[in-house]
């Protein structure tokens, strides 16, 4: 077999020691860079997940506007209402959240209720970041705080489809507090039946 002229001659090709150890070399710095330039930690899970890892926002922005962001409720054509509001620090980052009790806009009635938690990303953009109670529960929201790191509700419910829609007869007062990277959930009293 011949070799053309115009071809290269790859004799000098053969790697040595050095040529290893300075391919390795370089490829530790690729990883080590690649593990100093992360992207910034996600700041929410998806809504009923109840779960998020928080990344500090801008400190002294005030608490997120719940009209700013969509509230994840099917209403139709109907539209949302948010019924109640309050602020605070709820996961300990020194950033208000904002946390809302909202259902579907109804020209009659009492649709059942949807409690979501807004927060700032560390763009400042709100959005939703939890779900503390899903509007499939068929619950109507009482009593509605924010304290002490913590948010407070009395949640009203039905034991039957028998009662009327216009009367629970269940009551739980609930809170929820940031643990682990999520909202837990806590009864803060037994559920009680009878007229609320």
């Amino acid at each position: 077999m011949q070799t053309s002229a115009m071809l290269p001659d790859f004799a000098h090709t053969h790697a040595r020691p050095v040529h290893w150890l300075a391919t390795a070399t370089a490829m530790a710095a690729v990883v080590a860079g690649a593990g100093l330039l992360q992207p910034d930690a996600a700041e929410a899970g998806q809504p009923g997940a109840g779960t998020a890892t928080a990344a500090a926002p801008a400190p002294g922005l005030p608490a997120p506007d719940a009209a700013s962001v969509e509230l994840p409720l099917a209403c139709g054509g109907a539209g949302t209402t948010v019924v109640k509001k309050a602020s605070g620090d709820l996961d300990g980052d020194g950033g208000a959240e904002t946390a809302v009790v909202a259902r579907c806009a109804a020209g009659s009635g009492t649709p059942p209720s949807g409690v979501y938690v807004i927060a700032r990303s560390s763009a400042g953009t709100p959005r939703v970041v939890a779900t503390l109670v899903e509007p499939g529960r068929r619950l109507s929201v009482g009593d509605f705080a924010v304290r002490d790191g913590a948010v407070t509700a009395t949640l009203l419910g039905y034991s039957s489809p028998d009662v009327p829609r216009c009367c629970p007869d269940e009551r739980e007062r609930v809170e929820w507090q940031w643990r682990g990277g999520k909202f837990v959930e806590t009864a803060v009293s037994a559920a009680t039946t009878g007229s609320v």
